[in-house]
C-alpha cells in the first residue's frame, strides 16, 4: 500500500493534485474538510458533534477528526492506498494516524508537500475566490491570514516527517502536468 500525506498552504493545489493522483495510482482520497460535510450533511452522530463545535466558532479536537479519518480508513478495506489531504494538522493527529496505521499492518509512506511562494499562493486564491463563490478566497486579508495559520500550526508536522526521514517538498509551482510529473516522481520512488 502506498499511504501519503499530500500537505501544502490554501491555494497550493492539493486537491487538484490528489485528483489526478488517486486516479493514476489507484488510490483513496481522503480530505478532511469532505468528511467534515458528509458527516454534517448526512447528520451523523459524528457530524452533530462537528456541527457543535462548528457552531461556536471552534475547531474540532483532534480526537473527533481522527475518528472521522479512522471510520473512512476502515470503509475501504481493499485500498491500494491513501491520499491523505488536510490530515494530520497536529502532531497529535500525526501520531494517531501512525499508531492506527500500524495497528493495520501498515504506515504513512511519505509526506509530500506542494511548495509555492505566498505571494503566488495569494493571487492563486484571490483568483479562485472570482469564480468559487468562497468568500474566504475573495478578501486578501482573510487569504494572508489563512497562508499564516498554516505556517503558524503546521510546521511541526514538516519537523515530524523530516525527522522520520519521509518529508519530500516539491515545487508547486507550473502547470497541472508539470506538477503532477514532479509529484509522480515521488510517489514512484516510494
Amino acid at each position: 500500500m502506498k499511504n501519503i500525506v499530500l500537505f501544502g498552504p490554501p491555494g497550493a493545489g492539493k486537491g487538484t493534485q490528489a485528483e489526478v493522483l488517486k486516479e493514476k495510482y489507484q488510490l483513496v482520497h481522503i480530505s478532511t474538510g469532505d468528511l467534515y460535510r458528509y458527516h454534517k450533511k448526512n447528520n451523523t452522530e459524528l457530524g452533530k458533534l462537528a456541527a457543535s463545535y462548528a457552531d461556536k466558532g471552534l475547531l474540532a479536537p483532534d480526537d473527533l477528526t481522527n475518528n472521522m479519518l479512522k471510520e473512512e480508513v476502515l470503509r475501504n478495506p481493499d485500498a491500494n492506498g491513501f491520499i491523505f489531504d488536510g490530515y494530520p494538522r497536529t502532531e497529535n493527529q500525526a501520531e494517531f494516524l501512525d499508531d492506527f496505521l500500524t495497528s493495520i499492518g501498515d504506515d504513512v509512506n511519505a509526506m509530500v508537500a506542494l511548495e509555492v511562494e505566498d505571494e503566488i499562493l495569494v493571487q492563486r486564491l484571490l483568483e479562485r475566490g472570482k469564480t468559487s463563490g468562497r468568500p474566504d478566497d475573495a478578501n486578501e486579508e482573510v487569504v494572508r491570514d489563512r497562508i499564516k495559520v498554516y505556517y503558524d500550526e503546521t510546521s511541526i508536522l514538516k519537523d515530524y516527517y523530516q525527522k522520520q526521514d519521509k518529508y519530500h517538498g516539491v515545487d508547486g509551482v507550473g502547470s497541472i502536468e508539470e506538477i503532477t510529473e514532479r509529484l509522480s516522481t515521488v510517489f514512484d520512488s516510494l
